[in-house]
Formats: C-alpha cells, structure tokens, sequence
C-alpha cells in the first residue's frame, strides 16, 4: 500500500443527504496501525504532513508566515512535516516543538531531524503574538489526548486561541476528545478549520466539537478505513407527492401539550406537524380554559382531552406529546403509551415519564409490541431520563443516547448542536447540520411536531431515518436564515415558515 499522490485534495465535509462514516478513536487507531504495517517508505507521516501543508497553503494563500506549534506525539510530527513543506515553498515558518525531542516516536523524529536540516527556526518556547494574517497550525494533541493538558501545553493552547487569524487544526483541535467532542481542560483549541486524517472523528460533530473544529476536512491518504462506528448525517427527504393525492394518504397527527401557561407550545408543535405534510393535524390542549383555536392557522383543528377517544382512534394517529404539558401531561401519557403506535415523546412528557416508574416500564413495553417511540430530549431532559445531571449527558453524548435507547428500547433525538440519533441495533447518527439561530424557546416544538408531520406520511420507514431527517430538515432551515444575512435567534413561528418553504420547493 503506498502513500496517494501529491495531487489528492482533501475534502471539505458539507452536511447532506449522502451520511460520512465517522470513526471512533479505537477504529482509528486499528486502521492507522494496519495501513501502517503494510505502507512502504515514506511513512503515512510524511503523507499526512503533505496534507497539511497543502490544506494550509489553500486556506491562507498570501499567509506572510506561519506558526507551527507541535506536541509530544506522532501529531507534532505531522506538524513538523507540515512545517518543512511550508517552509520549501518560501514561507517564514516558525516551529515551538513542546516535547521531549529523546521520547519522540521514530517517524516524529525522523520528522524532527529532517526538519533541523532545513534550516527551520524550532523552539521550545512560547512563540510570539502572530499577525492577523499569519497561519497558525495546531499540532500539539492527537488521537491520544485522555487528559486536561496543563503547563506549558495549556500555555500554548491559550496562545493559539488569542490569535486573530486562521488556526488549521491537525486531525482534531488540541484538546477535544475525538469521541465525545468534550473539552479535556478549559484551554481546548478553537480551529477555524481542522483537516481530520485517515478518518472522520465524532468529537468533531457533536458537543463542543463544532465550535472548537471550525470548517473540517478530511483527507483518508488513500487509506480504506474499515467499517464506520457512526454516521454524520444531514437533509433528506420524502419522495415527492404524487399528483392524484389526498389528504387522507398522508395521515393523521395529534398533539397533546399546551398547559396553562404553555399553550404556545403546542400550536407551535401543531403548525410544524402541518408544514411537514400531515394530511389532518388536531391540538388537543392540557389547558381547558383556552379556546382550542389557533387564528393564525384555522386549518389546525383542536379537540378537547383527544387522548381519550377510542382506542382504535389513538392507534391510527401519529401522536407528539409533551410540548408545553406542564404537569397536566400525566393525565395523558397512561393511554397514549398503552395504544398510540406512533408516538413522539417531548419535553414535560419525558419529565414526567423520568419521575414515574410506572410510566418507564409503560415507555420500556411499547417495544415488545412492535410500536415506535421517538424521544426527543434536550440533554437535561436526557439527564433527568438517566438519573444523571446533564453535565455527564454533554460529557459523552453518543454515550448518553445509547444509554437511553438501551434504559428504554425507544429511538432517541438527543438535541443540541450535533444532535445524536441512536436507536435499537442501529449505529449512531449525528446530525451536521443547524446553527445557534436555533437556541430559542420553542424550536424544541418545531421539531417534535415537524418529526410527527414526517412520520404520519410515512409509517412504515424507519423512525430513526425520520429522526435523522426531521432533524437535517431542521438544522438546514437555520442556516438558510442564517445564509440571508439574518443574525440573532430564529423565532419558532419564523423557523416552521422556514421549514414549510422548504417543504414547497
């Protein structure tokens, strides 16, 4: 297996309907260890440090200079590579190497030594401010960082992260953890972009990962790396409708929510369910005394305590239940879980369901009886579900999604920037798309009622690719906002307009 050719570009990794495999730090290493074992010489260092330095030319063309600031490992090797290339293409580079140069492994020495021959100025201090309009390249930590870096490491990241200019990260940002996309230490490297090798990190995706990897790129140096761990996920879509429709073909949605106080919520959660296609979308709200009638929408019909009519009319209704529910949504969870085949779990229903025991083995049996349950939670909605607080939830979020998909046998939406899809027997899904446009009140809604709107045309697909999608479709309807020159939040009723002129284009 030998390096790829000089001329490979890497490729920028754009959220759509074709999913990226990523891979988790164990896949990772195994693939890096195989294509290692069979790679003549060069080593795939010396690739991955070309890639760098290429990625880096592209990115900041009329750079007067360059910082490279390596680590311990076969990273600051990379780095150094990276460095050497720059350096023969006629820029100033200057190089801090914070390691111990006799510990280095073999392929970061070589790195090091070819670098010394070429005259590189390299220290093992701090390097100055840098101007605006140099490039830094972030090589300190790898794949192996475990733990908050500290010293003259945590030094350098604070230096790094005050530069005004580019910052290319290599493989991941220094201190991130490729699995998790949490920060190791309060110092994690912000990239405006990170040219990820051999394969795509999760930790890059989800969490913290977003804002601290900027722009990602990847470059497999013409490895293949084996199955994928996860998949990066963004859009899709229904098939298109075709012309001799009625409403009827396109299903039924309820909502339940809207306790006094909240019944915002749930007409919010109603109006998506319509945008998205439902043929029929009725509100039933936790509030008897507001008038069941939305002016804004009069093709939303409300019906009081909806959830208890007939069982055969709870089966053959696609049901979103909690938005706004307040504590009045106990009332209703009990015959919604026991005959709704299709039911989307949100806010106060999945606080409710979190403090009853009777509830959970409800939600836990729905599985047995081949019914689909999407629980759409926020990470302390996810917390209170696992009895753990929603620091450990944001900690490791694929983590905290599989461990609620296996506490209660249902597909899970685990909101926040990277939202996580998990469901039974199925790798996880992160979603790439969105921006914080979306952290308002009510948009929460929109999703529960758009993902019920998806999934009353639909009922047979699976309810993890309908999450998946509602949740593209979501993320995608702010970054049009955003892509209009809009700054600040997306207001919910804006956002379901936003959706339903996708929905019509």
């Amino acid at each position: 297996m030998r390096a790829a050719a000089p001329l490979r570009s890497p490729l920028l990794v754009v959220a759509g309907a074709t999913p990226w495999p990523l891979h988790d730090a164990p896949a990772t290493r195994r693939a890096e260890q195989a294509a290692a074992a069979g790679l003549p010489a060069p080593p795939l260092m010396a690739s991955a440090g070309l890639a760098v330095a290429r990625l880096g030319l592209a990115l900041a063309p009329h750079a007067p200079a360059v910082q490279v600031w390596a680590g311990p490992g076969n990273n600051g090797g990379d780095g150094l590579v990276a460095a050497r290339h720059l350096h023969a293409a006629g820029l100033r580079v200057s190089v801090c190497l914070l390691a111990d140069t006799a510990r280095l492994p073999a392929d970061a020495q070589a790195a090091l030594r070819q670098a010394q021959a070429a005259g590189l100025s390299i220290t093992d201090a701090l390097l100055p401010p840098a101007a605006p309009d140099d490039l830094l390249i972030d090589a300190l930590l790898g794949l192996g960082a475990a733990r908050a870096p500290a010293g003259a490491l945590a030094a350098a990241m604070g230096a790094i992260n005050r530069h005004r200019g580019s910052t290319l990260g290599v493989d991941i940002p220094s201190g991130l953890h490729p699995d998790s996309g949490a920060c190791l230490g309060d110092a994690a490297v912000r990239c405006t972009d990170t040219l990820s090798l051999l394969t795509l990190k999760p930790g890059c995706f989800t969490g913290a990962g977003r804002d601290h990897a900027g722009r990602v790129w990847l470059d497999a140096l013409g490895i293949d790396a084996g199955p994928a761990t996860a998949w990066l996920t963004g859009g899709g879509a229904l098939p298109a409708r075709r012309q001799a429709s009625h409403k009827g073909r396109f299903g039924d949605v309820a909502v339940i929510g809207g306790a006094p106080g909240m019944v915002g919520a749930a007409w919010l959660a109603a109006r998506a369910a319509l945008a998205a296609g439902a043929g029929r979308v009725f509100c039933s709200l936790l509030d008897a005394e507001t008038a069941p009638f939305d002016p804004t929408r009069p093709e939303l019909m409300g019906r009081a305590a909806w959830w208890q009519s007939a069982p055969a009319v709870l089966a053959a209704t696609t049901v979103v239940c909690g938005c706004g529910g307040g504590d009045a949504v106990r009332a209703a969870l009990p015959a919604l879980l026991a005959h709704v085949r299709w039911l989307v779990l949100d806010a106060d229903a999945l606080n409710t369901i979190a403090a009853d025991p009777a509830l959970q083995r409800q939600l836990q049996a729905r599985s047995a009886r081949g019914w689909a349950t999407v629980l759409t939670p926020h990470p302390l909605e996810a917390a209170r579900l696992l009895q753990v607080d929603a620091r450990t939830v944001q900690g490791d979020r694929l983590r905290a999604a599989a461990g609620l998909v296996e506490r209660y046998g249902a597909t899970v939406l685990l909101k926040g920037s990277g939202s996580v899809v998990a469901t039974p027997g199925q790798l996880p899904r992160i979603n790439a798309t969105g921006n914080a446009a979306l952290a308002t009140a009510g948009t929460g809604d929109v999703l529960a009622g758009w993902l019920a709107g998806l999934w009353a045309q639909a009922r047979e697909a699976d309810a993890a690719d309908l999450a998946a999608m509602a949740a593209g479709q979501h993320g995608q309807a702010a970054e049009r906002w955003r892509g209009q020159g809009r700054h600040g939040p997306l207001r919910a009723a804006d956002l379901v307009e936003a959706l339903a002129g996708r929905a019509a284009t």
